[in-house]
């Protein structure tokens, strides 16, 4: 189970809404070389310049082309390129075109593309299409862009059986020693992109998308770790934001201990309202009562299969104590996955693991080849660039365990041990937390979920309060992200943001 930061919508989480967007024309308002005329350095000048050959994706509606970015924006001009794979499906009409909607389903690495082609590209509002090309990227690192590579599926597959709430020395000495393969893999596989996969690249590179396709300003959705990608490039190009809204937000000023801390306790929190709502229901695998001893069933059944893992169908992979855990968060992302989460764990108290096997699989986008899609590994790439390391080895854990155990007295543990996994990384972390303030950009609007799982609230209202012009709107209510879930008023007071560039009253609350 490694969930540290793993921030993305909760549709691809259960792959009940999908991947990621899309546009048509390369023309918009404001020709690339107009939008910035002297910003641009000379040696970053043909990358902005560069003209899109778009081309069918094989998915009715969409194209898809490749465009080039300099591995190292301090040494643009050394040859050294990643490619970038960007996605778009042309606005519907009908109406006056407004450019184009540039999203992101978080992570990282999240693939744009897929979230576009599955969700946004034809699941968001119809207004909002209608006016808006919709328009994704694979960040760098990630899917079809230069990805991080670390493990073969048969390992990977190993890596995420081991267990991550050691209970002896041997315990903790193979987990200590499964980072480190994993980190090993990274840097055997992976090399050349790894120094250069951090979150102020992917924005760079967004700057770059947004001059190729011939827009003025940076229209922008980014949902869990999209919110942090959206405030890095307002905070680095605030006169080209255009409409930005910030969806499940985090909170850039949380050093990476603080912020696994604080995700811990956010899965406490929609934990407990999975426990509220499965009390009243007869089928409960986990009993009635109170949140609390709903909790104590729920940890006494992982230590059942820590003890003795039960079958899921899959001879090689039973079980045990880190996907079963796995398995329950993964549904925790989403309140319309509490009857699926039930019934897997009903079923897995009676001694038939597949129903959470499957969870865990679709959060670890494992394929039924056994195959993994790059998501982990392109998560911890970023991540371990992002920051330096939450601990610097067991002992540090040891010490921290206590108040991520009183955050979470279900989930602690397992995720105070996964919060490991930087301290073994071959590269060392080029970021640290800071305030994002965006000096000079338009109102700029942040959503926050006052029962977010991954992204907690209080992160919501930090972040809105460091951007200069920052607006949060919140969403009383669980899961994880706000926009296109369900909410009228959520959804109402966005649109009319992106369509008419109004932003909601200050305070607003849906």
């Amino acid at each position: 189970m490694d969930t540290r930061r793993l921030l993305r919508t909760a549709g691809t989480v259960i792959a009940a809404a999908g991947l990621l967007v899309s546009g048509c024309t390369t023309g918009g308002p404001g020709a690339a070389a107009s939008a910035e005329p002297t910003a641009v350095p000379d040696a970053l000048r043909p990358y902005y310049d560069q003209k899109p050959t778009w081309r069918d994706c094989g998915v009715p509606g969409f194209q898809c082309t490749t465009l080039k970015a300099p591995l190292d924006y301090a040494d643009p001009g050394s040859g050294q390129d990643v490619e970038l794979a960007v996605a778009r499906r042309a606005a519907t009409g009908p109406g006056k075109r407004l450019g184009s909607l540039l999203v992101n389903p978080g992570g990282p690495g999240g693939s744009g593309i897929g979230y576009l082609q599955a969700y946004a590209g034809i699941g968001y509002p119809a207004a909002v299409r209608a006016q808006y090309d919709m328009v994704s990227y694979d960040p760098r690192g990630v899917a079809r862009s230069s990805p991080v590579e670390c493990l073969t599926g048969p390992a990977m597959d190993r890596f995420t059986q081991v267990d991550q709430t050691p209970d002896d020395p041997a315990e903790r000495a193979k987990l200590v020693a499964a980072f480190k393969e994993f980190a090993a893999g990274c840097e055997t596989r992976s090399k050349r992109v790894l120094p250069h996969v951090s979150t102020v690249d992917a924005a760079r590179d967004m700057d770059m998308l947004r001059a190729v396709l011939g827009d003025e300003k940076l229209n922008y959705v980014g949902a869990s770790y999209g919110t942090f990608l959206g405030a890095t490039y307002a905070d680095l190009f605030p006169a080209r934001v255009g409409r930005l809204v910030l969806d499940g937000a985090m909170d850039p000023s949380r050093s990476s201990l603080d912020l696994n801390r604080d995700q811990t306790a956010g899965f406490e929190t929609a934990f407990r309202s999975f426990a509220k709502d499965c009390a009243k229901h007869a089928d409960c695998p986990l009993g009635q009562g109170g949140p609390d001893a709903v909790a104590q069933r729920l940890k006494e059944f992982f230590r059942k299969v820590d003890a003795q893992p039960v079958p899921s169908g899959d001879p090689a992979r039973p079980l045990g104590e880190a996907l079963a855990t796995t398995g329950v968060i993964a549904a925790l992302y989403d309140e319309s996955a509490w009857p699926q989460l039930r019934e897997a764990l009903t079923a897995a108290m009676d001694g038939d693991g597949a129903g959470l096997l499957a969870l865990a699989d679709s959060y670890y986008e494992r394929e039924a080849d056994g195959s993994y899609a790059n998501l982990m590994y392109a998560n911890a790439a970023v991540n371990c660039l992002d920051q330096p390391p939450a601990f610097s080895g067991p002992d540090a854990v040891d010490t921290a365990l206590p108040s991520f155990e009183k955050a979470s007295p279900v989930f602690g543990a397992g995720l105070a041990w996964a919060s490991l996994n930087c301290a073994y990384w071959p590269v060392k972390a080029t970021g640290a937390a800071k305030p994002l303030k965006a000096a000079g950009a338009p109102p700029i609007v942040v959503v926050g979920t006052t029962r977010d799982p991954a992204t907690p609230y209080k992160w919501a209202q930090a972040l809105a309060g460091q951007l200069e012009s920052g607006t949060l709107l919140t969403y009383d209510g669980d899961g994880h992200t706000a926009y296109g879930r369900g909410s009228e008023c959520i959804d109402t007071a966005i649109n009319r943001y992106l369509l008419q560039g109004q932003p909601p009253a200050a305070g607003k609350r849906c």
